[in-house]
């Protein structure tokens, strides 16, 4: 990282990630994850039918996906009857979102805007969801106001992040360690270098929904497969079917 690169805003850092090597990392993935007939959440693409994310009926549920990327959680919805608007900061990741739709044939709206201001008016969604989206790569206490000013009172806000536990064993390079490797007070985010990782301990987030006006449904901490589908560079199958690397979280906007 330059030192230029080292005064940037987070969120700028990120959209120059998203711009260069993230597109080129995770780019090739984007047909598989359009094509697949199942929802399957986060790194160890947990199944729908496992956690029940969703609502049983989408049909004409106006949602907005915060952090979109490749969008293939929009398209999901998108099949299932939800008129989705996919966000994102980076224009690559939308450039290969809009490929994805021609391909598929499939078409719904697709904005370049960060999270954390989203030009839609208040109360324009009943759903919110990001998977390893905004949940990761924009500031918690910027994008959660933010998604509860665009949903209707009762609107519902779904979003996966790397958990707390993982953020503490993370290592600067290489997977997670087995032992922890820095304070939880005062943690909110990881700088990988290139780019910055937003995760808040559980006290921290559950007081930021509460004061955002939300009710928080459920917290589920995911555990990797046996066996799983790979390994990743940041943390193993093994350490994940130890620890939780990842959650979900789901909440409602108060009425």
């Amino acid at each position: 990282m330059t030192a230029t690169e080292d005064r940037l805003d987070p969120t700028e850092r990120n959209r120059r990630y998203w711009d260069g090597a993230g597109a080129a990392a995770h780019g090739p993935l984007a047909r598989d994850q359009w094509a697949a007939t199942e929802p399957r959440w986060g790194l160890w693409a947990t199944p729908e039918s496992e956690l029940r994310l969703l609502p049983d009926d989408l049909e004409g549920t106006r949602v907005v996906e915060l952090g979109c990327g490749t969008a293939y959680v929009s398209a999901w919805l998108a099949r299932r009857g939800a008129r989705p608007v996919g966000v994102d900061i980076s224009a690559e990741q939308l450039a290969t979102a809009r490929a994805m739709q021609e391909e598929f044939g499939q078409e719904f709206p697709l904005v370049r805007a960060s999270a954390e201001e989203v030009p839609y008016e208040d109360g324009a969604f009943d759903l919110a969801i990001s998977e390893f989206g905004a949940s990761l790569w924009c500031d918690p206490y910027r994008w959660i106001p933010e998604a509860a000013r665009l949903l209707v009172p009762g609107g519902r806000l779904v979003f996966g992040r790397y958990s707390p536990l993982f953020a503490l064993c993370a290592r600067p390079a290489g997977p997670a360690a087995t032992e922890l490797r820095r304070d939880l007070f005062g943690m909110r985010r990881l700088d990988r270098g290139d780019r910055v990782e937003f995760v808040l301990p559980h006290g921290d987030m559950l007081r930021l929904l509460r004061s955002s006006g939300f009710e928080v449904l459920d917290l589920i901490e995911i555990r990797a497969p046996r066996p799983a589908h790979r390994d990743y560079g940041e943390v193993t199958a093994d350490w994940a079917q130890r620890w939780p690397s990842e959650e979900i979280w789901v909440a409602r906007r108060h009425a």
